[in-house]
């Protein structure tokens, strides 16, 4: 990181410390912090099309100092990635320090100068976070400045460069934001039952042409209007954003303009939900490298609205939100059958029905607009959706049955257009669509306070669809990603509270390729003390794809010996 923001970093904090020496001069500063390592020995397994080549030690490694001192605070956090993990991107192999801020906050106003994440709305125009099971980090570099002038108004201004790696990336960030709660602005709604927040935000990038063949927009913004409504167990809010075209890589540098439309609606009561969201995305990919791959330099956020599994199977085709263009929805029902009825019995019956679906837009064509400098646009008829992308429905069913023993079973059935919605290709040869049926039980065991042990059981039955490919004459179809059907079995022991041992087995039992019929065992011994947690691990990862909040990464086979060691103070 350039050495003057950190030089300006530190004359701010000492005018920060020296103009409100008479306040901090009474309190007693305070060091707080964590750290985490996941370490890996990594062998080749021929069995799975394991080989980590060369580098067989890698680790992902980090440590956060944080300091406060009444309303200052400072903090920096130091990585180390030599390399990283597999099924990490490589580009983050080194050690630094890419994280480090200090921040005022004093009544009505909040500096931050460094490093810091942000959201505005939905994060549809802005949402600068981090992921460490991604290993997602696009945090801005400068300064942020949050003004509340008055009770229910807050506003926003921030400019920055955004992480890449250990560096940053060469386009700058510039935003606005603004939220008035009508409810608490004004003393005569003081009372009133509903609370009304509208907002609005405004962002833009600035990245210099050089491009020796397409005349490219150098700065380019994006706007955004919101509104949310709570009263009562009801909450409803809707955002709509607009951005100016962007030519880039990932629209195939289109100039066409986006936009989208989120929304969400929802209720609840005693013992009983429903959620309904939807959401409309038109060319809304935000970077600020407009060459940007993968989950680099990305401004802005598009959420899944797909219900994030936590079990091995139900996420093993997982949803990849579409920033080029993506219309659906999700909705959610939770329902509690009464303790002490006929069926919820003593302690009731927890049942959730969820459904989403996700569609391509109905684009109408690509056809040059200009050739002298080869601008590309296309139209789209936001009456129709197009070809399918996601569905998935999928119903669990939770009960106690007494003080030690309950179960959890569900229900899952989904389709996936793999080859457009993971790689960005409509060839599926090699990426079938993929329509499966899952089922899991998960049954616990508390024989004592601290002690349980528990039974988890999940199946997946897949078909492969490989369209005009499937009855290809020559026998020249791919069958390496059609994996057939699997079956997991985990056995979970908890002897204390302080120790757990985890045995776990995925058996592809029916592969169309009898050879790739094999066992990923898995093996995890771990012990937890206070906030210190560690454990060891043996075994076989399959490949994948690994999603969180619509982000995705590749996993590639692995077999070896891991540990992790995670501690705070």
């Amino acid at each position: 990181m350039k050495k003057n923001v950190t030089y300006v970093m530190l004359g701010l904090s000492i005018c920060f410390i020296n103009r409100s020496f008479a306040q901090f001069k009474n309190l007693s500063p305070s060091v707080t912090g964590n750290f985490q390592i996941d370490a890996a020995y990594y062998q080749k397994d021929s069995a799975i099309n394991a080989d980590p080549g060369k580098e067989v030690f890698r680790y992902n490694a980090f440590g956060n100092v944080n300091y406060t001192l009444g309303d200052f605070s400072a903090g920096v956090r130091f990585e180390s990635y030599n390399p990283p993990l597999i099924g990490f991107l490589p580009g983050y192999k080194g050690s630094g320090i890419p994280y480090r801020f200090a921040r005022y906050k004093h009544k009505d106003i909040d500096i931050t100068v460094g490093n810091f994440y942000e959201q505005f709305g939905s994060g549809i125009t802005l949402r600068a976070y981090e992921d460490r099971g991604l290993l997602y980090d696009n945090a801005l570099d400068g300064m942020r400045v949050i003004f509340t002038p008055k009770r229910g108004i807050r506003l926003k201004g921030l400019v920055g460069k955004q992480r890449t790696y250990f560096s940053l990336s060469p386009g700058i960030v510039r935003g606005l934001d603004g939220e008035v709660n009508i409810t608490e602005l004004f003393d005569s709604l003081a009372k009133s039952k509903t609370k009304v927040i509208i907002g609005g935000s405004f962002v833009s990038k600035y990245q210099d042409d050089q491009d020796p063949t397409l005349v490219l927009p150098q700065n380019v913004s994006t706007g955004a209007a919101r509104v949310t409504v709570i009263r009562g167990g009801f909450n409803f809010n809707a955002e709509y954003a607009h951005k100016m075209n962007d030519p880039s890589y990932q629209n195939q540098f289109t100039y066409h303009d986006g936009q989208a439309i989120i929304a969400s609606t929802s209720y609840a009561t005693h013992g009983f939900s429903v959620l309904l969201s939807g959401k409309m995305v038109d060319n809304m990919s935000f970077r600020s490298d407009r060459n940007a791959t993968n989950t680099i330099d990305m401004i802005n956020y598009q959420p899944a609205m797909t219900k994030p599994h936590t079990y091995m199977m139900m996420a093993y085709y997982p949803y990849a939100s579409q920033p080029n263009g993506e219309a659906g929805g999700m909705a959610e029902v939770q329902y509690k059958v009464k303790k002490g009825s006929v069926l919820g019995g003593k302690y009731g019956i927890d049942i959730t029905v969820n459904a989403a679906m996700f569609n391509a837009l109905d684009t109408i064509g690509i056809n040059p607009a200009n050739d002298s400098i080869r601008q590309l646009k296309y139209s789209t008829n936001y009456s129709r959706v197009g070809s399918s992308y996601f569905k998935d429905f999928n119903i669990e069913i939770s009960k106690k049955f007494n003080k030690k023993l309950k179960m959890t079973v569900m229900y899952a059935h989904q389709y996936l257009n793999q080859s457009v919605v993971q790689f960005n290709t409509l060839d599926k040869s090699e990426h079938p669509d993929v329509t499966s049926n899952i089922g899991v039980i998960d049954i616990t065991y508390k024989y004592k306070s601290t002690s349980a042990i528990r039974f988890e059981t999940q199946g997946f039955f897949g078909k492969y669809n490989y369209g005009k490919y499937a009855h290809d004459p020559n026998g020249d179809v791919n069958i390496t990603n059609n994996t057939g059907s699997w079956i997991t079995e985990l056995i979970e022991w908890t002897p204390s509270s302080k120790w757990f041992l985890i045995v776990a087995d995925q058996y592809n039992y029916n592969n169309p390729d009898k050879a790739k019929r094999v066992h990923y065992y898995y093996g995890s011994i771990g012990y937890v003390t206070g906030p210190t947690r560690i454990s060891v691990s043996y075994g076989r990862q399959r490949q994948g794809i690994f999603c969180a909040g619509g982000v995705c990464r590749f996993v590639p086979s692995s077999s070896g010996l891991s540990i992790s060691i995670s501690s705070s103070f």
